[in-house]
């Protein structure tokens, strides 16, 4: 029998790599800690200035505010955007962003609110510190740019923190949204409670911000600067160092047209008086031609009656010399 050699071992290099050994994959979303209880100062220490969410706390609990669609989005900059002009030429305030929160004890418990933008007046009693990162007095105007994506933000939004804002002294309180219907603007009654502003000819005409207008139909619409620089509702505040500049152009070049047209009224003038010049010298040169023909003509009429005169007194002398030689010649006849 033939014997049957043992199968030999592989070569290392090829028997093949055991499968690495796969970690479980780390979640790439931020987990939300919507609803967790936490006290007080575990929410100013470890939730207040959260990046990747941002919390309100109340009365013991955080609520994540959530987010608004993209066209809400673009109500709430271009307002931002109006309101910043507002304050570059009436500097009656400071406008702070959703980073900044502020507290409000109220009568059911103390809550602490961001809202996604406010403003604080200059003559609040409670100054806005340039390195605080807390309000520590009430906003004199919040705004939220309303999520409608639940029940719940719609509701936050327009009924509880309404109702917070309210009891704990804010003067005014908008709510922004891309649909007109869902829009919202309060001012703050002395009984403690929110009514809505009545628009003027269209207008809503700020308390808070005396000389803040706008139409509510323009968060729609969003006009471009341009457009709201010639807007006599948005006029006074938005570019108005452009309309001064453009006024005192404008000023300037009337002053260089006035001043050209002086300028050619005068040379017209000039024009005028040197035709009239040139009129009264060439009717002096006719004068003075026309004295000069006179002049020859009479000169030449006195060398005429020279010419006579001599003619004449030649023919006399003539005449004479006759007269003498016949009378001479007479008496010689006589004699003779």
């Amino acid at each position: 029998m033939s014997s049957i050699a043992a199968p030999q071992p592989a070569p290392a290099s090829q028997v093949p790599a055991p499968p690495p050994r796969r970690l479980p994959a780390a979640d790439p979303t931020p987990r939300s800690a919507d609803g967790l209880l936490v006290s007080e100062a575990i929410y100013w220490t470890t939730y207040y200035l959260e990046s990747d969410h941002h919390y309100e706390w109340n009365n013991g609990r955080l609520e994540e505010k959530p987010v608004s669609d993209y066209e809400t989005f673009l109500v709430y900059a271009w307002f931002g955007e109006l309101v910043r002009h507002f304050l570059r030429t009436h500097p009656c305030a400071q406008l702070v962003g959703l980073e900044m929160g502020f507290r409000l004890p109220l009568p059911g418990g103390t809550v602490i609110r961001k809202p996604d933008f406010g403003v604080v007046r200059n003559d609040n009693p409670q100054p806005l510190l340039p390195l605080a990162c807390s309000y520590h007095g009430v906003f004199d105007l919040c705004i939220e740019a309303l999520s409608d994506q639940e029940r719940s933000g719609i509701e936050r939004d327009t009924v509880i923190k309404k109702a917070e804002y309210a009891a704990g002294g804010v003067p005014e309180y908008y709510i922004l949204h891309q649909n007109p219907a869902h829009q919202a603007f309060y001012t703050r009654t002395p009984a403690g409670f929110y009514t809505p502003i009545a628009p003027q000819a269209g207008v809503i005409c700020s308390r808070v911000l005396p000389g803040l207008q706008f139409r509510p139909t323009d968060l729609a619409r969003r006009p471009d600067l341009e457009t709201l620089r010639d807007d006599p509702v948005y006029a006074g505040f938005v570019l108005p160092g452009w309309r001064a500049d453009r006024e005192r152009a404008e000023a300037e070049a009337q002053a260089k047209r006035e001043a050209v047209n002086r300028a050619n009224a005068e040379a017209r003038r000039a024009d005028a008086e040197a035709q009239r010049a040139e009129t009264e010298a060439q009717a002096k040169r006719e004068a003075v031609d026309r004295a000069e023909a006179e002049a020859q003509r009479a000169e030449a009429e006195a060398q005429r009656a020279v010419e006579q005169t001599r003619r004449a007194d030649a023919e006399a002398q003539a005449r004479q010399r006759l007269e003498h030689e016949l009378a001479a010649l007479r008496e010689r006849l006589a004699q003779g």
